[in-house]
């Protein structure tokens, strides 16, 4: 490849990075990046970006690739089957999460990178779901699992793989690294040269990579480069925040991990400049929009504030820290948002709480999660004592566990109705959309917390799951995939459109989305408490001069007089979006 059809600006800028990351091989890691691009058949493009695409038709459906197991073939076929007769018009993106042949951690012991997991299918089974869906995967870049054949060459000493991980001597300070688990941050390994030990952030099972060896960055782009010929549309880059290690620092957010997601982002200009960038950085929320960069870094950022305060609010009957927090989301330039979810197939995070609520929210929600079943996951603080890292229950237990009636029901619809409404692209779990409890099974099965929100299904039991007459499960189901698919006619939820949030008391969370073009305004109005509460609609009509009464995307009813009174009335859990037209 002539690296002259690429823009000045983007070749520029990919010298500078790999000048910062790697300084005493750059000049030999840009003639890699020419032969790399041109191995994998790449045509080059202008070197401008254009665009992520996307629009309030983006939705994303968080699932495991065995999530519906059919009675015969490969789960990826049950799952296909299960998309295409449910969820055609109200999910547009799969992501799936790994799929690749791992160890431990339901995926994120990466074994081998290309290949997808035979118990789950081929990459044939992957693109067929991308045929009516975009697809999103997960760069698990961080590590790698100890029985990969990385690994298994580094104990042997074999080359190029020998340089692939981390060693450091136990007798280290190694205090100021910030820690996400509780488990030993060395792990002894037997080499030819004796024993090592090895640098291993989440588990013994997945031993952190080197990325001060270029090798291993060229490496990911080959990964990176294959998942991008199978169709990957969201690149999900997992833990990425750890992904730099300097001794003597905090090991997290260094430089060089931002540089190296921004070089990929500048190869994917070149090479998929329609594909998006995810960070998945479970931290203190200033931390976590950090991996915006300069607007030159990621498309998109996890939204890992809004699963507890949605939470909160829920459980206390008081929105006060979630308007608060909402009202503070900096304005993003185009091309970037946030991923917003409620659960994921991780705990709800505890972190990004950090500086937004108080340590005696914090120990109430904590308390509440226990008492509906769940648990509470730790990490290692430098002092040696632990913290609370997550809460690991699913979402439907968390707010109706105590209470399954038909207000408990409504109190978990109210969660997903206030992540749909928000500026951003909505994720939602699977077992989110079809209202799963604890699977108390799985944690005594696997003795692992998360085990509690990773239920798998049979084909048929899915089946009979989301049909049984009068079930909750059924009701949350139909009502979700219809609101999905509501949502996705309207501009004002396109994921940049402009959105205002609202205080109007504890008694609800509100906000006013409108289309980028203003000839639509969608007020949404959330009640987070179980009481009846009257508003007075003066502060909301002040957004609406100029616009006709339309109807209710949620009931799909017409408006009538709603607003015209001084007071809007909302029963217990009630949501309202209210759309207008510009007269």
């Amino acid at each position: 490849m002539n690296p002259l059809i690429i823009s000045k600006e983007t070749w520029e800028e990919i010298r500078k990075r790999f000048q910062l990351l790697y300084p005493e091989n750059w000049r030999n890691c840009l003639q890699r990046l020419q032969f790399t691009l041109g191995r994998f058949g790449v045509e080059a493009g202008e070197g401008c970006e254009a665009g992520p695409g996307w629009s309030e038709k983006d939705t994303v459906l968080i699932t495991y690739a065995d999530m519906v197991r059919p009675l015969h073939g490969a789960p990826l076929e049950g799952l296909r089957r299960f998309l295409l007769t449910h969820l055609k018009g109200a999910i547009k993106t799969v992501h799936l999460l790994p799929f690749y042949p791992w160890s431990s951690d339901d995926g994120f012991s990466v074994v081998d990178y290309n290949q997808v997991h035979s118990d789950y299918g081929d990459w044939l089974d992957v693109r067929m779901i991308g045929e009516d869906f975009d697809l999103m995967f997960d760069l698990v870049l961080n590590h790698a699992s100890s029985q990969s054949s990385w690994f298994r060459n580094y104990m042997n000493g074999i080359l190029p793989a020998r340089n692939y991980f981390i060693e450091v001597d136990p007798a280290t300070d190694l205090s100021e690294v910030v820690r996400p688990r509780v488990s030993p941050l060395l792990t002894q390994t037997q080499t030819p040269s004796g024993t090592r030990h090895v640098w291993t952030t989440f588990s013994a099972d997945q031993v952190d990579l080197n990325w001060s060896n270029p090798d291993v960055f060229f490496e990911f782009l080959d990964i990176l480069l294959l998942y991008v010929s199978q169709g990957v549309r969201i690149m999900r880059l997992d833990a990425v925040a750890f992904l730099w290690k300097k001794i003597g620092t905090t090991c997290i957010h260094l430089p060089e991990t931002h540089e190296v997601i921004k070089l990929y982002r500048n190869i994917l200009s070149i090479v998929a400049p329609n594909t998006i960038i995810l960070t998945e950085t479970n931290v203190p929320h200033e931390e976590n929009i950090s991996y915006f960069g300069d607007g030159d870094e990621a498309h998109m950022v996890y939204q890992f504030s809004l699963p507890p305060l949605t939470l909160h609010a829920l459980l206390t009957g008081s929105s006060k820290w979630l308007t608060e927090w909402a009202q503070g989301l900096p304005e993003l330039p185009e091309g970037q948002c946030f991923f917003n979810f409620t659960a994921s197939h991780d705990g709800i995070g505890v972190r990004p709480l950090q500086g937004i609520l108080p340590d005696s929210e914090l120990r109430f929600l904590k308390q509440e999660v226990e008492s509906r079943g769940g648990h509470v996951s730790s990490r290692m603080m430098p002092d040696g004592t632990e913290s609370p890292y997550e809460l690991n229950i699913t979402y439907y237990s968390a707010l109706c566990q105590n209470d399954r009636s038909v207000t408990g029901v409504s109190r978990f619809l109210c969660s997903q109705t206030i992540m749909l409404a928000l500026q951003g692209i909505p994720g939602i779990y699977f077992h989110s959309l079809i209202a799963t409890p604890n699977h108390n099974e799985g944690v005594q099965l696997t003795g692992a917390a998360r085990s509690i929100n990773r239920k798998k299904f049979n084909e048929a039991e899915l089946h009979a799951w989301i049909t049984e007459a009068d079930s909750p499960q059924k009701y949350v189901f139909e009502t979700l995939t219809t609101l999905l698919r509501r949502r996705s006619q309207h501009p004002s939820f396109h994921p940049e459109a402009p959105q205002i949030i609202l205080n109007l008391g504890p008694d609800v969370f509100a906000l006013v989305r409108s289309s980028r073009d203003g000839l639509e305004r969608v007020v949404c109005v959330h009640n987070v408490t179980r009481d009846f509460v009257e508003l007075d609609t003066a502060p909301i009509m002040e957004h609406l001069s100029g616009y006709q009464i339309g109807k209710d995307l949620i009931t799909g009813s017409p408006i009538g007089e709603t607003l015209q009174s001084q007071t809007l009335q909302l029963g217990a859990y009630k949501c309202l979006w209210l759309c207008f037209i510009r007269e």
